[in-house]
């Protein structure tokens, strides 16, 4: 079990800060949707757990993209930075737009 210096969560918007519009700008990218599509399948991935072929800098962009729009969420433990998918909160704030975006042809 990790100790609280071992782990450490990374800045999110509170739900009630989360907009429509930086969410659908952050899916806008072909990038960022592959990345969600892999965090709806699973319940956590680390950075390096992604099958997107970009540099680890543009990775990073990335994640920090859909963690300010308040798409996912980041938690350090050691070295590993592990992402989630805040399913409930867009479930939540915009019902069936998560799950119209996964349905949608790829």
């Amino acid at each position: 079990m990790a100790t609280a210096e071992e782990t450490k969560q990374l800045p999110f918007p509170d739900r009630s800060e989360i907009r429509i519009e930086s969410v659908l700008q952050a899916l806008a990218d072909p990038v960022r949707l592959a990345m969600v599509r892999q965090l709806a399948g699973a319940e956590e991935i680390s950075c390096s757990g992604f099958d997107v072929s970009v540099s680890k800098s543009t990775l990073t962009h990335h994640l920090r993209t859909l963690r300010e729009s308040g798409i996912i969420t980041g938690r350090h433990q050691g070295t590993t930075r592990f992402n989630s998918l805040r399913r409930d909160d867009l479930d939540a704030l915009f019902p069936g737009l998560l799950d119209g975006v996964l349905a949608a042809r790829r």
